[in-house]
Order: C-alpha cells, then sequence, then structure tokens
C-alpha cells in the first residue's frame, strides 16, 4: 500500500517575518561603528555630546563665590592655626601662584542660589593646578584636590544639604605648589624639579551637576571598555559596541529625557534594575564567587620626586579624600601602609587622625604591612629590617588594637631572602609585592605561590598578576587579573589594587562606579571575571590559604626575589648608603653600652629608650625604598643628611653618658683632636662586637696630654703627629688595653724594588703595586699568588648611560666600555711595624681620588688561620657624569658562585651567564663583604659604605660611585670618603673568617681616655657580659633593653614590671648549630624565653649556672648559660628577665639529659 504525506498549508498568522525585503540590509562596519564611541564624549564635538550636558549652572562672581588668600613666606609650611592668625588679602580666579614648593592659604565664602536646593547636587569646582586640601572653618580636613586634567584629577567638593539650604558656606583651602607628581621642570617625571614653576587657579565655581548625565558618562565610559578590551567578537564585545552605538542615536543634548531613555539602553549589557541594587550589586548574581578581589589603594612615596614635608600633605589630603568616599560608597574598603605616614597624620592633623581611626574600628579603612615604611629591602641591615616591623607593629597595636597580618612592599627594589623569616616573628604570615613584574630580561613565573627564605622559613605572597599597585579599576584591569595570572591551575584568584599612587589621591568615585558596573555586567555574562568588593587584603590571603590546602597546593620560590632592574641603587647617592650604615652601627653599639651601663653601673644611669627610639625613627624613614637607593630629588637628600648628622652628634652623645656610667670619669679619643688630659690614666677601649680582636688604633700626640699617650703607642707617624697604638681585647663586649709588638705579630713594611714598584708586605701577604696598578697580591704562607699573571687590578671606570631611570639603573652594558685607571704619584707615609701605608692619586676627568692603602702588623681576626687584610682608604673629589667608578681584582681563582651578605645570612650567586636567570645577575648587592672561593682558598671585599658588587667569571668588583643627572642634577657631585679592604683567607668562605673580619672592620673600637682613678669603675664590664660557646657560626648581634620595660619613673601600674634584656641571635653560615648563651653572673638572671621579634613570649628556655673565676679576685663567678639549638640562617630573640630566682647549677660543659630530653626549647 502506498503512503501517502499530508501538508498543511495553512498561513501562520503570527509570524511577522515579511515576505519581500526592499531594503539594504543591517550589515554593519564594526570597526567605523567601535570608533565612533570615541565621540560620544570630549574631543571635537564637545558642544554637542554628552560633555555638553554634564553641567546644569555655574557661578563664579564674588558675589557667589568669595575668595581671600594668604601666601606663606618662602618654603615653611605653617599649621592650619598658624594660617588663620595671618591677614588675608582678596583674590580672584585666573591668578598664579608659586613659586614651586610654596603654601597658600584661601577663605572661600559661597553664597548659594536658594532655587538650587531643589537639584540632587551642588558643589565647588576649585582647581588651582596643584593639589590642595579642603578644612572646615575649625580645621578638619574634609578632603583632598588634585587640579590639571589628568587622570588623576580631582576638583569638585559636594556642598552640605544643610548649607544648601542655608544658602550659604565657608570653607578653608590649603594650596600648594606641585603636581601629584612634584614639578619637573621640562615634563619629563623623572627630570629634576623647576624650582620657579607658577600655578593659575584655573576655577573656583559654584556648580550643580547632571547627576543623570554623570550617570550616563560612566555607563558609556563602562561599554566603551569592554569594547576596546574584550577580545574581538566575542558576545558581550560585539554586544557592548552595539549598545554604545545605540545610546549615541538616542541621545538628544537638546533633550534631557533622551538620557534616561539611553541610560534604560545600558542596561542591555548591565542589567535591567542593577542601579537600584547600589552596594548590594556585589551580593547579586549567579556567581558569587570572586575571581578579583577589589581593594582601594593610595600608594604614597614617603619621599621621592617631592620632599618628605609634601608627604606629610598628600596623607592627610588622599586618606581624607577616602574617609569621604566610604561614606558615599559602603563596599568601598582602603588599605594603606607604613606607620611613619599615621604618626605623621597623628602629630599634624589630629582630628583627621581620629576619623581615620573610627574607620579603622569599623573595618574599613586597613592598616597593614606591619613596617615603619614601605622599606628598601636590599639595603637595610637584618636588625634595621626588625626594627621597621617592630616600629610599625608596635605603633599599630598602641594606637588601633591591631597587628598587620600581611607584609606589604609592592614597590621595593628586590627582596632579601630573609625576610619570609622576619614576616613570621613579627606576627604576619601573608605577603604582598609586585615589583618583580619590571623585571627587564626574565618574566618572574608565579603570581601566587610560597616564598621560602634562606632558613626555610615561608609566607603566602601575591604578586598580583594586573602588575601595578595603582590600577584604575578598568574592565582591562580585571581582565588582566586572570588572563595574566600565572599559577590559576594551583589558585585562580587575584587582588585588585586600585587607585592613583606613587604621590598619592587613591581611589576616585569614578573607580568606584566602573568596578560596580563591571560587577553588574559579570551578573548576566561570563565572559568578564566576577569582581567582588568590600574585603581586606587579609580576607583575600585567608581565602588563598584555605582554597590552597593552607599552601600545600602552591608553587614555590626560593631564596631572594632579585629584582632585574634598577641596580645603580645599590650605589647611587653614596654619602646617603654610609648615612646608613654607620648610623645602624651607632645605634646598636649605643643600645648594648646603655644596656650595660642601665644594670651594672654603681652610678644612676636611666635607659635612655626614648631618645634612642627617636633616633631609630630617623633611620627608619630613611630606608624608605627611594630614599635609600638613592632615587629621590637633592630635596630629600638635604633633609637625609640632616637626619643622619643629627642621629650622629644623639649617638655620640648616648654613648658618652653611658660610657660615664661605666668608665666615669673617661673621654673620647679622637685621631683628629688634639689631646687635652690633666691627669695620668690609660687608653682603653670599648669592643662592642662579640669577637676578640687585635686592632691598631691611630691616636693624636699634639695637644697638652699628647705626651701622655706617646708612651701607649708602638709607632709614631712620619710628622709626629699621631701615633699608633696597638689595642687587643682578649673577649668580646669588654674592654681592650693597649700591648706591645710581641711576637704573635707580623711587622709590617713597605719598600720599592729597582723596577720602581711598591710592595707592602708582612709574614703572610705581599701586595705589589706596577706601573700604578695592582700586579700581584701573594699569601707567603702557603707561596699563592692571588692575581692572574698578566692582569691587573685597581679602580676602572665605566661609561654608564641606563635607558631610562637614570639614579636607578645601570644596564649590562655599560660593562663593555671600560677604562682601567693607575695609582699615580705613590708615596710611603707609614713604614711598619705595625702600619705601612702607601698614598696615591687617581686622576681621571675632573675627579682626583687620593688613596690610602695600608697593611697592619695583625691579622683580619683573632682566627688562628686569618691572614690580614689590605685597607683601601679612599678620599675623592667626585666630578663625573654618567660614568660609574669601580674596584677590581682580577683573581687566580675559579668557582661558579660567588658569595655576598645579605640580611642575617649569605646569599650565593653565579658568575656565569649560563642562562638569563644568571646573565641578569651582572650587578648585585652585599651588605659588608663578597667573597670568591674556590676549594682551599678565597678572596673577600670588605666594605663599611658600599652596597654594589659584582662578580664575572674571576673578576670580584665593589661598586663606588655613580654619577646620574636625575631625578637629582647634582647626585654624588663633591667630596667623598669612604674604605674597603681586601681580605685573602685560606680555605673556602665556609670555612673563613670573613664574617666575623667584616663585622670587625664595620665596627671599630671606641677609643677612651681613662684616669687612674677611672679603673677602680671597670670590674663590671672587664669580664664579657654575654658569649657564646660551642658553635663559631652563630653570631650576636644586637644587646638592647626590652621594649616594653619601664624607664625612669613608674606609674603605679607599671612598679611591678621586671627589667629585661633583649638579644638577637643567628646562625651566619646556613647550617645547624648547637650554642650555648653564657650570661655574666654580675648580670642576675631569673628567667630566659625564646620570643619573637615583638618580644612576645614564646617558650620559656631553661637557664643553668656554670662556673667561672672572675680574675679580678679570684671568687667564683657563677655564670648563667642557655642552650639553643639553630637551623641555618635562623635568627632567634631571647629575654633575659633579671631578678634572684632558683637557677639548677650545672657543670661548666653542659651534658644532655636523657630522661628529660624534652626540658630543651627547640627553637
Amino acid at each position: 500500500m502506498a503512503g501517502s504525506c499530508r501538508h498543511s498549508h495553512s498561513v501562520n498568522s503570527e509570524s511577522s517575518y515579511p515576505e519581500l525585503n526592499p531594503g539594504p540590509g543591517a550589515k554593519w562596519i564594526k570597526n567605523l561603528t567601535q570608533d565612533r564611541l570615541s565621540q560620544f564624549t570630549g574631543g571635537h564635538f564637545s558642544d554637542v555630546n554628552l560633555t555638553s550636558v554634564l553641567f546644569k549652572h555655574r557661578l563664579d562672581g564674588p558675589e557667589h563665590v568669595k575668595l581671600q588668600v594668604w601666601s606663606a613666606p618662602n618654603l615653611t609650611k605653617p599649621t592650619f592655626e598658624e594660617a588663620m592668625q595671618q591677614k588675608f588679602r582678596p583674590a580672584k580666579k585666573g591668578e598664579s601662584f608659586g613659586p614651586s614648593w610654596t603654601n597658600h592659604w584661601w577663605k572661600v565664602t559661597l553664597n548659594i542660589p536658594a532655587d538650587w536646593e531643589q537639584y540632587e547636587r551642588v558643589q565647588l569646582e576649585f582647581d588651582p593646578g596643584c593639589e590642595a586640601m579642603i578644612y572646615t572653618p575649625d580645621g578638619t580636613p574634609l578632603q583632598g584636590i588634585t587640579g590639571g586634567f589628568g587622570g588623576d584629577r580631582r576638583v569638585d567638593y559636594i556642598i552640605p544639604p544643610g548649607a544648601r539650604k542655608a544658602g550659604a558656606h565657608e570653607l578653608v583651602i590649603e594650596s600648594s605648589c606641585n603636581g601629584m607628581f612634584g614639578v619637573p621642570w621640562n615634563g619629563d617625571a623623572i627630570a629634576p624639579p623647576d624650582m620657579d614653576r607658577y600655578f593659575a587657579l584655573a576655577s573656583a565655581d559654584l556648580v550643580v551637576p547632571n547627576e543623570d548625565a554623570w550617570r550616563l558618562l560612566w555607563d558609556f565610559g563602562t561599554l566603551r571598555e569592554l569594547a576596546g578590551s574584550l577580545p574581538g567578537n566575542t558576545a558581550l564585545q560585539n554586544k557592548a559596541v552595539i549598545t554604545g552605538n545605540a545610546i549615541m542615536n538616542a541621545f538628544d543634548a537638546g533633550d534631557p529625557a533622551s538620557i534616561q531613555r539611553a541610560r534604560k539602553i545600558a542596561e542591555d549589557v548591565l542589567g535591567a534594575g542593577w542601579e537600584a541594587k547600589g552596594a548590594d550589586i556585589y551580593k547579586a548574581g549567579p556567581n558569587t564567587k570572586a575571581d578579583i578581589w577589589g581593594i582601594g589603594h593610595c600608594h604614597i612615596d614617603t619621599a621621592w620626586l617631592w620632599p618628605f614635608r609634601v608627604t606629610q600633605q598628600k596623607v592627610a589630603r588622599s586618606w581624607s579624600t577616602q574617609v569621604d568616599l566610604m561614606e558615599r560608597y559602603p563596599e568601598h574598603r582602603f588599605t594603606c601602609s607604613q606607620a611613619q605616614q599615621f604618626k605623621w597624620l597623628e602629630q599634624l592633623y589630629p582630628p583627621l587622625f581620629e576619623r581615620v581611626k573610627e574607620k579603622i574600628l569599623s573595618g574599613q579603612f586597613h592598616p597593614v604591612g606591619g613596617s615603619w615604611v614601605e622599606n628598601d629591602c636590599n639595603m637595610p641591615s637584618g636588625e634595621a629590617l626588625a626594627r621597621q616591623m617592630i616600629f610599625g607593629q608596635r605603633y599599630f597595636q598602641s594606637r588601633f588594637g591591631i597587628r598587620c597580618e600581611t607584609a606589604w612592599l609592592p614597590d621595593s627594589f628586590g627582596l632579601t631572602g630573609a625576610y619570609p623569616q622576619l614576616i613570621r616573628s613579627a606576627g604576619m604570615k601573608y605577603f604582598f609585592t609586585q615589583k618583580l613584574s619590571w623585571n627587564n630580561i626574565n618574566v618572574f613565573p608565579h603570581s601566587t605561590f610560597n616564598w621560602v627564605g634562606i632558613d626555610g622559613t615561608q609566607v603566602l605572597c601575591h604578586m598580583t598578576p594586573v602588575d601595578t599597585y595603582t590600577a584604575q579599576a578598568t574592565v582591562g584591569d580585571i581582565r588582566k587579573g586572570i588572563t595574566n595570572h600565572k599559577n590559576l591551575e594551583s589558585n585562580n584568584t587575584a587582588l585588585l589594587v586600585f587607585g592613583n599612587g606613587d604621590g598619592g589621591g587613591g581611589p576616585l568615585n569614578k573607580m568606584l562606579e566602573n568596578l560596580r558596573r563591571i560587577r553588574a555586567v559579570a551578573n548576566e555574562s561570563r565572559e568578564l571575571p566576577v569582581v567582588d568588593m568590600g574585603h581586606s587584603v587579609d580576607d583575600f590571603f585567608r581565602d588563598v590559604e584555605k582554597s590552597s590546602t593552607d599552601g600545600a597546593d602552591l608553587p614555590a620560590w626560593h631564596g631572594e626575589l632579585y629584582l632585574e632592574f634598577h641596580r645603580g641603587t645599590y650605589t647611587s647617592h653614596g654619602s646617603i648608603k654610609k648615612g646608613n650604615r654607620k648610623s645602624e652601627i651607632l645605634l646598636r653599639d649605643v643600645e648594648l653600652v646603655a644596656t650595660l651601663a642601665s644594670t651594672l653601673s654603681l652610678r644612676k644611669y636611666d635607659y635612655p629608650k626614648q631618645r634612642i627610639d627617636d633616633a631609630w625613627e630617623k633611620i627608619l624613614l630613611c630606608q624608605f625604598h627611594d630614599v635609600l637607593p638613592g632615587s629621590c630629588i637633592g630635596m630629600v637628600y638635604e633633609d637625609a643628611e640632616k637626619f643622619y648628622a643629627e642621629v650622629h652628634k644623639e649617638g655620640k652623645a648616648l654613648l658618652d653618658e653611658a660610657f660615664g656610667a661605666l668608665l666615669q670619669p673617661s673621654f673620647s679619643i679622637s685621631p683628629e683632636t688634639p689631646f687635652a688630659a690633666s691627669t695620668q690614666g690609660t687608653v682603653v677601649a670599648f669592643n662592642t662586637t662579640m669577637f676578640p680582636r687585635l686592632d691598631v688604633v691611630q691616636v693624636p700626640l699634639t695637644g697638652s696630654g699628647g705626651a701622655k699617650l706617646k708612651t701607649k703607642v708602638v709607632q709614631t707617624s712620619v710628622d709626629g703627629k699621631h701615633g699608633y697604638a696597638l689595642m687587643q681585647a682578649e673577649t668580646g663586649l669588654g674592654l681592650s688595653f693597649a700591648r706591645g709588638l710581641f711576637a704573635d705579630c707580623n711587622a709590617a713594611s713597605v719598600h720599592t724594588n729597582h723596577a720602581g714598584d711598591f710592595i707592602l708586605r708582612n709574614a703572610f701577604v705581599e701586595l705589589t703595586i706596577s706601573d700604578g696598578r695592582i700586579s700581584s697580591l701573594v699569601d707567603k704562607q702557603i707561596g699563592r699568588e692571588l692575581i692572574v699573571q698578566g692582569e691587573s687590578g685597581g679602580m676602572v671606570i665605566f661609561e654608564d648611560r641606563p635607558g631610562y631611570w637614570d639614579a636607578w639603573d645601570v644596564e649590562i652594558h655599560h660593562l663593555e666600555k671600560r677604562t682601567p685607571l693607575a695609582f699615580s704619584d705613590v708615596k710611603v707615609i707609614a713604614k711598619g711595624p705595625l702600619r705601612a701605608s702607601v698614598s696615591a692619586e687617581v686622576k681621571f676627568g675632573k675627579t682626583t681620588a687620593n688613596v690610602t692603602i695600608s697593611l697592619d702588623a695583625v691579622s683580619a681576626s683573632v682566627a688562628s688561620n686569618s691572614r690580614p687584610y689590605l685597607r683601601f682608604d679612599a678620599k675623592v673629589d667626585w666630578h663625573e657624569r654618567h660614568q660609574f667608578l669601580k674596584f677590581e681584582l682580577p683573581l687566580n681563582l675559579h668557582s661558579d658562585n660567588a658569595t655576598y651578605e645579605t640580611q642575617f645570612g649569605f646569599v650565593q650567586r653565579p658568575t656565569h651567564k649560563n642562562t638569563t636567570w644568571d646573565a641578569a645577575k651582572f650587578e648585585v648587592c652585599g651588605l659588608k663583604y663578597a667573597d670568591l672561593s674556590e676549594y682551599g682558598y678565597g678572596v673577600a671585599i670588605l666594605s663599611e659604605s658600599k652596597y654594589g658588587f659584582a662578580c664575572t667569571g674571576n673578576i670580584l668588583r665593589i661598586s663606588l660611585l655613580r654619577g646620574a643627572t636625575a631625578p637629582d642634577a647634582e647626585q654624588d657631585q663633591g667630596q667623598h670618603e669612604f674604605s674597603w679592604a681586601v681580605l685573602p683567607h685560606v680555605g673556602h668562605f665556609l670555612q673563613s673568617d670573613v664574617p666575623q673580619a667584616a663585622y670587625l672592620f664595620n665596627s671599630p673600637l671606641h677609643v677612651r681616655f681613662a684616669p687612674d682613678a677611672a679603673l677602680n669603675t671597670v670590674s663590671p664590664i672587664s669580664r664579657a657580659p654575654f658569649s657564646i660557646r660551642g658553635a663559631s657560626n652563630v653570631i650576636l648581634e644586637t644587646i638592647k633593653r626590652g621594649d616594653d620595660d619601664v624607664f625612669g619613673v613608674a606609674g603605679p601600674n607599671e612598679l611591678s614590671k621586671p627589667s629585661t634584656i633583649v638579644l638577637r641571635i643567628y646562625e651566619a653560615f646556613g647550617g645547624h648549630a648547637q650554642a650555648f648563651l653564657r650570661v655574666s653572673g654580675t648580670l642576675g638572671v631569673a628567667k630566659a624565653y625564646a620570643t619573637n621579634i615583638l618580644e612576645d613570649e614564646l617558650e620559656e628556655l631553661h637557664v643553668f649556672r656554670a662556673h667561672s673565676v672572675d680574675a679580678a679576685d679570684g671568687a667564683a663567678a657563677p655564670d648563667f648559660e642557655i642552650k639553643l639549638d639553630f637551623r641555618g640562617f635562623e635568627v632567634k630573640t631571647v629575654k633575659l628577665v633579671l631578678g634572684n630566682a632558683g637557677v639548677p647549677a650545672a657543670e661548666d660543659e653542659y651534658v644532655s639529659p636523657t630522661s628529660r630530653k624534652d626540658d630543651w626549647i627547640s627553637l
């Protein structure tokens, strides 16, 4: 049977699809449509496009805006109260004010038309072309102003509703003649400042903004970002272009209702009713799990292209603005670091500080970092890095009752591998940075990872894949947080740190508006990552920690985070590097001597903690990551030099006071000052290191007391004005006395040979200068030549022309233009036997360097195998530009790695270029030494104020001076004095005394004259108060009083507080150690605790008595001992509680108990 097919031929009456098509079709030319979007705001059509309707009214006449001004004289920065006492004059819009860095105060009286009360908003638009701050008439800061027409423009102040109703409003404004990035003279951001810039008052207008038009502006801005940032031809990108085009077709500048119609069209992308949700937009949508965590931030360089005093104003302007935004945007969370900036706010702007404190306590304003400033992390000593966190965390604890959980260094130029351990010891476990995104050779491989320090301690680290801490909160930023994320396989979230920065400012309201719209889009489309707001940085890290199984799922990076950029900062501004090093060591010595004076002295002496803290704050401030690296304008260094001079003066005074308590009467001896003394006495010196030592010191033989010193010296200078004494300290941390040149010394001499070579020698080493270069360095004990045959060492200069960042960078190609420099006019100035020296001159360009090369009769340390070092003391009158002065030695040694001191340890770096990672380290940072060793032998260069080193192949170099011209046109020009030393050593570095020798080289004895009567008071410090036995690789770094001790007059709640001494001890060679901390019996130790660096007690340590004999009276003086177990590079903090307690007795040598092994605390 044949099948049949039945069809319905009825027509669907509901279909609207036409049968005929007379039109051309809707084919679009996408690129033209997308390009059209740029015409909707600003530009050539600004008189008819959306820009033309952004304001409804504008008034600027004196009947509505009355202006009066007072200009502060010169560069003074008066307080609000001081300014209000001055005589103001009438002013008007269009006037210019200056010159650069001056401050001008305005009284502004506004008369607001009565019919303006009907409008949603009325505001003052005040644009002085520079930065400014708005105050209430009683002096409360309200918000900052950023004039001009850059992306950081912020010139509007919202008139409160009450003032609009009253029809009148008064304000005070302080304008400062600098921009967000200072006043660069030619528009180049890093150019030296133009000191004669004037700024015009461009507007002082009372305006009514068209709020609907502004909202459409933000809608359209988000659509344009979607169109420009998303990949071409995706559904969302096309939809954004189509919607933007439709808005332009719907808009009619002459029809106010068209704005609302256009905004309704925008909902095709943003979602219907999105705006009504307000801050709750972040709770809406099908996917509430955030991909991107937004946090507002305002990076304020504590000094850079502006001086410290301008930063104080920037802080107040920026933070007051953020407090204002928090009132308008409930989701806004703002994070900022640097306790120093909080302290400035507290001191200079108390009302604003209280407003900020309220927001901190409400959870909207988040302190992070836990440090005093965002410090450089290459050059400060280990103890200084610890103090950055100690001072920071203690400040936040004392003012806000909190400690930071996240360390925060987004802009520092590389990060020491010692940092993770210090971060954890300061009560933090998270770390945020991003500067390594600036690497100019290799791309850092991780975004979220475990950063493992040199001792094995880890912190959870995030380097935002957005690659900036000043994101503009755009669609591109949000996408980059995912598309640039380098380990999505282990964690797929990123931190968006947004807001204008470097010069302050922070987030703008348009950024917060844009983020709301971006989240609204993500609620409608899966093509955009989900951004969330309303959380803290700590919340982000806790989420990462949880989602990565406590970090177990994350990759790890071991060791330093070396920045492949800004390598010139290890050398730029040599005087600042010297000020830092000398100040760090001076305060270490002050704390030690003051601690002993306050606990051992028979005279009343109060530990001067506040004065010491004040000095530390100056040092920590100057360790900011642009100041210490040498990348600031010259004005900053004028201030920094003053700070270092104040620290030096105060430190010397504190030492004299403490020594006065311990060695009273006694007074300091300086080789530069004629000596005056009326009584008989002796030369003594205090050794502030933990190492026994033998030193040659120079003392004056002129003055009324010079004859009294002559009997103490072994050698007299040629002119008879100075003598050289040999001082011996049989223990560390104690007194050193003058002695004779005995058989344990090796007399030094200098002579010339028939070829005119100069030869410095003793029984251990011999250095030859031939034709102005170091042609030979021989270890005479083993007959080993250390200079490669046919080559020579000495000073050398390189052409130094970096790509852009002048003070910051030195590039690898500088090594290609090398000019060796010769010592000339070499003369013998000391013939021995205690010290042999030659002087030499080095001339090049407009520069003259006078160098003294010395060899002493004593070795670098008292270690049995120690060798003497060759000391180089340079006085340089430097007048070179874009030249790089170094000292180098081509060594007859081979190793794939050289060793450099880092904080609380060392780091090894390649000497070859096997990979680009190796080649990138052509200039590196070290603290007190750099060493090249092979099995059996090595040579180190010791530094007392320089931080730049390099080792390429077998050539070991120390960097001495640079000559950049931006941002400081006069960087390093003028006089410099610095020293370095060359130390040969038997055995590999790990078998050497290099760390000890470097300590001694940087820690000269404190030489004093003690009348005979004073020696009766010596006994408390005649023996070492502290020592380490059983572990030569363990170093006692710091001795100080406890931070919570009570000094001076105690309050009623403080009388019961015990006195404590805090010690910082570390393992220096990278291996385990079992060490015994020995404490003199003259210090009564009741208890001992292992603490973190904040001195929180973690574990009580067992204290045992040992037996020793007091050399003074032969009586038993039971010392105390504490056993400490170290892992490699571990830093320990031990708190000793002073007093009397029952401490169990023990033998001199500790025998580990078998029955109670758990009694010993393994730190």
